[in-house]
């Protein structure tokens, strides 16, 4: 049995050979006090974050792209596994997505945890590798194709060629960051408490990081929050703007188009070439907040597309990865 794991911050995705993607879920866990085993884990743990007693803990085994809770990604990987795939799992083999910029310490943390929850053998391959070759692109031509993958907890930037990675930037923000700053903003300018969901609802809702052409409505629209405040601790509710919330969306923006630029200061020549004519790609959850591709290709003066398939591009390039594993045993063995 070979399986593919996109092991998110945000979400875990499973692809099974044969099968294609079988499970979309968050990466939360929820734990009780003393426990030993998971109260709940995937959607209905993430039903809890906000919500539970003090007995129950609901946590995110990964944080900025790489394990922070060993135990609970440990029983996570285990949870997801099995019912993906349930009954006998003989000689499980997995392909596990990682985070270019993770260091060697945390790569045996993932491989350790994998091994644990059941992996007989356990390959690991750099996320934007695999959000390149999900979206489609040229990844084993000599030719520079840059893509940008937007996580929950890291954004990786990248130019491939000749099937490796030439330059790349990572760095640990990604939609996670960016509910952090609209939480940040809530508080510092309406004295408001309100929680990392109610933050996602709001960045679903009218998030945006650019005024988009023809979305005259998108950009009159406002959105109820409902909180906490900050003195006083009574509930309050506020009206956020399209414009608050782009504002407030400024900063973790920036750092994204920050690691653009130094990814193509640091690309040779013939190869940001290529990336000037045929563009930059974006992927991942963070692809989706709209005007975000026209900020990006205003601050670098290269066109830029959002892959057709953003949110599992990173899934289905470890996908095609185990559709081919003795392939790409070959390949690691001679690296």
């Amino acid at each position: 049995m070979d399986i593919g794991i996109d092991l998110g911050t945000a979400n875990t995705l499973l692809y099974v050979r044969g099968q294609g993607i079988v499970l979309n879920e968050p990466s939360v866990v929820a734990v009780k006090a003393g426990a030993r085993h998971a109260l709940a884990v995937g959607t209905e743990a993430k039903e809890t974050i906000g919500r539970t007693p003090g007995s129950i803990t609901a946590i995110r085994p990964l944080k900025d792209g790489v394990i922070s809770d060993f135990e609970a990604a440990e029983e996570m990987i285990r949870h997801f596994v099995r019912k993906a795939v349930p009954g006998r799992r003989p000689r499980t083999r997995m392909v596990i997505c990682v985070p270019s910029g993770v260091t060697q310490v945390e790569r045996r943390a993932i491989v350790h945890a994998s091994q644990r929850a059941g992996a007989r053998a356990v390959h690991l391959v750099e996320e934007p590798m695999a959000a390149a070759i999900g979206a489609g692109l040229p990844v084993a031509e000599p030719r520079g194709s840059m893509i940008v993958d937007i996580g929950g907890g890291t954004s990786e930037v990248a130019v491939i060629s000749l099937g490796g990675i030439v330059t790349a930037q990572s760095l640990r923000v990604g939609g996670d960051r960016l509910d952090t700053a609209i939480t940040d903003y809530v508080r510092r300018e309406h004295s408001l408490l309100v929680g990392e969901r109610t933050a996602e609802d709001v960045k679903v809702a009218i998030g945006s990081a650019w005024p988009v052409p023809g979305e005259d409505a998108f950009e009159m629209r406002t959105f109820t929050v409902r909180g906490r405040e900050k003195v006083g601790g009574l509930p309050k509710t506020v009206e956020l703007t399209v414009r608050e919330v782009r504002a407030a969306l400024d900063e973790p923006v920036e750092a994204i188009i920050a690691a653009v630029r130094a990814t193509l200061e640091e690309c040779p020549p013939e190869l940001s070439g290529d990336v000037m004519e045929h563009g930059i790609v974006l992927t991942g959850g963070g692809a989706l907040l709209p005007g975000l591709d026209l900020r990006l290709a205003s601050a670098t003066g290269i066109p830029v597309f959002v892959a057709d398939d953003p949110l599992d591009s990173v899934a289905l390039g470890c996908g095609k990865c185990v559709e081919d594993f003795d392939g790409l045993e070959r390949v690691m063995s001679a690296a």
